[in-house]
């Protein structure tokens, strides 16, 4: 899901997303009495993906047909159970029916597309008195199958329902999915996350909306920095934060702004953040080259290529020194 697949925006989107970089190419397309399916949306598949794997782990019989009632639904997206939460949801289901998906992922012929919508088909369940009592919907084979599979399903926080702003749920995502919980985390170019974005924003009010987020860090389980080269490219870098919950000592540290509670059951106390860093941190985290394969391709080839470079140069200075101490070159035609 760390690809464009959803709008960002609570406002009503009809133009289409179009996205390819090398061989992965996406386009999403909305009608307009519905609008594009939103990331907000996207909450109902995760509870849909919840309740399949949940069902495969007890030994249940699985299959695309699921059957809930829409307060369950609500509860377990962290929404409210009125009359008017009842009504959004219903709104989310027809966009997610309505938007298609035409994509070449996960396609084991080269140039060959798959079209689906979200959801294949919805409808309301009544009782017998005529009362609604819940609905019935029917999720795409393409993500059924996704879901069954292990190496593309991962956890996610349950804070992340309560993040409010497209950017930072769809940051989250990509965050969690190529970040996972390696240690060193991972980068970014700016320009290369908002073509992945999908956003309508210009790239100068998506960079805007970046920085904002990296300094309000409010990603749970990740920090983020900002990282400037010496070209200029901002690099949006991040890492997993380190648990919560250790033993520490009973000083309170430095420059703590209030008072510590009586009763504090978990020791965390953290000087407050001094804001973000421009390129003054101690080295970039590595660079991870091995994870997540079809991502961040350019990103890729330049880190492949400056250490190229540098192993290139380390040589030239270690023949120059040879050359100085013993008055020739080394043997086996070094240059």
């Amino acid at each position: 899901m760390a690809y464009p697949f959803f709008s960002l925006s609570k406002s009503r989107r009809i133009a289409p997303i179009d996205f390819r970089v090398g061989d992965v190419s996406i386009r999403v397309e909305a009608v307009p009495d519905h609008g594009m399916a939103t990331i907000w949306d996207a909450d109902i598949l995760i509870w849909a993906a919840s309740q399949i794997v949940e069902a495969r782990d007890a030994g249940l019989r699985t299959s695309p047909f699921m059957a809930a009632t829409l307060y369950e639904i609500l509860r377990f997206v962290g929404r409210g159970t009125s009359a008017r939460d009842y009504q959004r949801l219903k709104a989310a289901l027809d966009r997610l029916q309505s938007t298609t998906v035409a994509t070449s992922i996960r396609q084991t012929v080269e140039g060959r597309r798959h079209r689906f919508s979200w959801i294949n088909e919805w409808k309301e369940r009544t009782d017998r008195h005529g009362k609604a009592d819940g609905i019935e919907m029917i999720v795409p084979d393409w993500f059924y199958r996704a879901v069954l599979d292990d190496a593309l399903v991962l956890t996610i926080d349950r804070a992340y329902f309560g993040l409010t702003g497209g950017l930072e749920r769809w940051l989250y995502r990509i965050v969690r999915k190529h970040g996972g919980r390696q240690p060193r985390g991972w980068r970014f170019d700016f320009r290369h996350l908002h073509l992945k974005s999908g956003s309508l924003s210009p790239f100068k009010r998506f960079a805007f909306e970046l920085r904002d987020i990296i300094s309000r860090q409010p990603l749970p389980g990740y920090a983020l920095f900002l990282e400037i080269e010496v070209g200029g490219r901002a690099l949006l870098a991040f890492e997993p934060k380190p648990p919560c919950g250790k033993a520490v000592n009973g000083v309170v540290p430095s420059g703590t702004r209030r008072d510590v509670p009586s009763g504090t059951g978990v020791a965390c106390y953290r000087e407050p953040k001094q804001g973000v860093n421009y390129g003054d941190k101690t080295g970039n985290r590595a660079l991870n080259l091995e994870s997540n394969i079809e991502s961040n391709p350019e990103e890729r080839a330049r880190d492949v290529e400056n250490l190229i470079r540098q192993a290139a140069r380390s040589l030239g200075t270690a023949s120059n020194r040879i050359v100085t101490a013993h008055g020739r070159k080394p043997e086996g035609g070094g240059r």
